[in-house]
């Protein structure tokens, strides 16, 4: 491979993950400062977590580092799943606010799962 097919910045699972990252500190910005260290702090390492494992994933040169990574970055998305739910319960989050942060977290893991199928079929 040359250094250009292992150029992250071309992936749409990539682009979209790196949105979602900017999306989830904006949106936190507002929680309680209580919660700096609890929820706040998880969902951005969450959110941080998917972009930096696909990096570090589409880094890598044996097919199973690659999708150890991708996997790293798939639970992350799921994580986000539920600290938006509990975000919402808590009264931390506006309804409209959840559903821009759904909408681009189930871009971003659908952009991944095709990602992961396309590697593992590639």
């Amino acid at each position: 491979m040359d250094g250009t097919s292992r150029d992250h910045c071309n992936l749409d699972a990539f682009k979209l993950a790196h949105t979602l990252v900017l999306l989830v500190y904006r949106v936190t910005r507002g929680f309680p400062r209580d919660e700096l260290y609890g929820i706040t702090n998880q969902m951005r390492r969450s959110a941080l977590s998917v972009a930096t494992n696909i990096v570090e994933g589409h880094g890598r040169k044996s097919d199973a580092d690659r999708f150890r990574f991708l996997d790293f970055s798939f639970v992350s998305i799921r994580e986000i799943v539920y600290y938006i739910e509990l975000s919402l319960d808590l009264g931390f989050l506006h309804r409209n606010r959840m559903k821009e942060l759904t909408q681009i977290q189930g871009r971003t893991a659908a952009a991944l799962a095709g990602l992961i199928k396309t590697r593992k079929t590639g």
